[in-house]
């Protein structure tokens, strides 16, 4: 246990001095195989059989299908569907921007997809009408994590597999949460904003000029509206896996973007094709260093010992998971939703399963607490990827970003923790989990 704790301990460092994160795992990985004794040559194959799993190939395929939306312009499409419903109430476009990271959820799997295809339209589109730079900021930041909420979440299937899980259950135990969250950021939002007087809001359309307006925008939307409709469906139907769902949402973007919707030529499907290799070797890369430290840490029983340890402190399941959710939230803000989903499964699963916790409640607290934590500093790397888009500094817009926090997520995490009903209502309903 002790070594273990040294090992993450120097992968920390590594990744606070800005060492690349799969290079801070694979230093780490290594240390704690060496120092504990392990042949390394035995752990190598592992990682090699565990990354090339089939169904974590849903995670290259959904990744290049979120940065084909952004491309093609199947998320500005989306952006005006909402925007024709909700765009003319003071703080709609705050609610228009948290219900299309919503939608881009339900298509891309990707928090960080998100933030560079939502927030580059609507954060100078809030500024625009007067809204807070800073609160702009700090909506699509943590808006962003509603992709881990809303299936097909990357983060959900990569933690499903590491923990031998059912996709399908993990996906579902997080739909009530993700909505929930996304309503009570729509209400934060227009409450925030009520007293503000630079906010510019058109006047309301009568309701027959409002319908016409939303049926247009609908109209144009159809081909986007209908991406998520067909992977979720594909699913749960059983007419296909989330793996092979991901490769019809590829097979889907590409004639959308490019002969529908036309925001997309040949040479930009190019420069898209290697941003996603790229990307998905990034991810890749740290993925296969984390389950190198898995079996090292199997190997060592370090689950079983921090288990044993967590449960001499209280015997208590409720004070284990407030625990839990606060480990689990350190672990967000070092690193990114989905390197922390293989932690959770690697080290909290097994004291799960001996506190006698379902486990597909616990992939949607896991869900909800790595969301906070992407957004919570000193790390929040979700944070300050939005920050990067709006190109402001930390201090413009902490302060929103942690109201947004305490009155909106962090209710969450304890609504989904302490009532298990909210994440196993769906998978009891429609998999009969």
């Amino acid at each position: 246990m002790t070594l273990f704790l040294v090992a993450m301990l120097v992968v920390v460092i590594l990744i606070l001095i800005e060492i690349p994160v799969a290079f801070a795992f694979g230093i780490g990985a290594v240390m704690f195989a060496f120092t504990t004794g392990n042949n390394i040559s035995f752990l190598i194959p592992h990682g090699f059989k565990t990354a090339s799993g089939f169904a974590l190939l849903a995670l290259p395929l959904f990744i290049f299908a979120g940065l084909l939306m952004a491309e093609g312009g199947i998320s500005e499409r989306l952006l005006n569907f909402v925007n024709s419903i909700v765009g003319r109430i003071k703080g709609g476009l705050g609610a228009v921007t948290v219900l299309t990271c919503a939608l881009f959820g339900a298509i891309s799997g990707s928090s960080s997809a998100a933030i560079a295809a939502v927030g580059q339209i609507m954060i100078p589109r809030m500024v625009r009408e007067g809204y807070p730079a800073g609160h702009a900021t700090a909506l699509v930041a943590c808006s962003s994590v509603l992709a881990l909420l809303i299936p097909p979440s990357i983060p959900m299937i990569v933690f499903s597999i590491t923990g031998g899980l059912s996709v399908g259950a993990a996906f579902l135990s997080t739909i009530v949460p993700g909505i929930l969250l996304t309503l009570l950021y729509c209400g934060l939002n227009i409450w925030f904003l009520r007293n503000n007087p630079d906010i510019q809001v058109d006047a309301p359309l009568p309701f027959a000029q409002a319908a016409k307006g939303v049926a247009k925008t609908g109209y144009n939307a159809a081909f986007a509206l209908l991406m998520p409709l067909i992977i979720l469906g594909a699913i749960y139907s059983g007419i296909a896996t989330p793996t092979e769902a991901a490769a019809i949402a590829v097979i889907y973007a590409i004639p959308v973007g490019l002969f529908i919707y036309k925001g997309m030529s040949l040479r930009s499907l190019g420069a898209v094709t290697v941003r996603a290799v790229t990307m998905t070797g990034s991810i890749m890369a740290v993925l296969f260093f984390l389950f190198i430290m898995s079996r090292a840490m199997i190997l060592e029983q370090v689950p079983r010992d921090l288990a044993l340890a967590l449960l001499e402190i209280s015997d208590n399941k409720y004070v284990i998971l407030l625990l839990i959710n606060l480990l689990l939230l350190l672990i967000g803000m070092i690193v990114d939703d989905i390197s922390g989903s293989v932690l959770a499964a690697i080290i909290f699963l097994p004291i799960i399963n001996e506190l006698g916790i379902d486990p597909i409640h616990f992939a949607a607290v896991v869900g909800v607490n790595l969301g906070l934590g992407n957004v919570s500093p000193p790390c929040a790397p979700m944070l300050y990827m939005a920050g990067g888009v709006s190109k402001l500094s930390l201090d413009r817009y902490i302060t929103p970003t942690l109201k947004f926090l305490c009155f909106g997520h962090l209710p969450m995490v304890f609504l989904v923790t302490f009532v298990p009903e909210l994440s196993l209502f769906l998978p009891k309903l429609l998999l009969g989990y």
